[in-house]
């Protein structure tokens, strides 16, 4: 009996995914999530697999490090945790040409007119080692 692989296993490896960690005001939550959404659109507009945003819900301070640690959370802040996924890294290079070209992204590049302190952010661009 030949062995089956996954769409998902054969595709690790090969995928690529920006992640972000950044604290964001409460209140400025819908203000963020309205910013996300576009963006979100944007970015899928232009190829991107997933863009996927996530606000803390079970994030404790850690004693040595944590999501609220790397941010700096101030009082009032939650962290949000987000990725966009990708076919690969220069699939990632295409589309974000392509997205910092889109005028619907223009409002979000003043840093001043951001719903959160974009000095605290922080992300990087990571290679899948495992899709299961």
């Amino acid at each position: 009996m030949a062995k089956r692989t996954s769409k998902a296993n054969r595709a690790s490896g090969t995928k690529y995914v920006d992640g972000f960690v950044l604290p964001v005001p409460r209140k400025n939550l819908p203000a963020y999530r309205r910013m996300a959404s576009l963006a979100g659109k944007v970015w899928r507009s232009h190829g991107a697999l997933e863009y996927i945003e996530c606000v803390a819900d079970d994030v404790k301070p850690g004693k040595y490090t944590s999501f609220p640690q790397s941010v700096k959370l101030k009082r009032g802040e939650v962290v949000v945790f987000s990725w966009i996924v990708y076919k690969s890294r220069a699939h990632r290079d295409s589309v974000n040409k392509k997205v910092m070209k889109d005028p619907r992204i223009a409002p979000m590049m003043d840093v001043k007119a951001l719903p959160f302190d974009g000095k605290r952010m922080f992300w990087g661009g990571f290679k899948v080692m495992l899709d299961a």
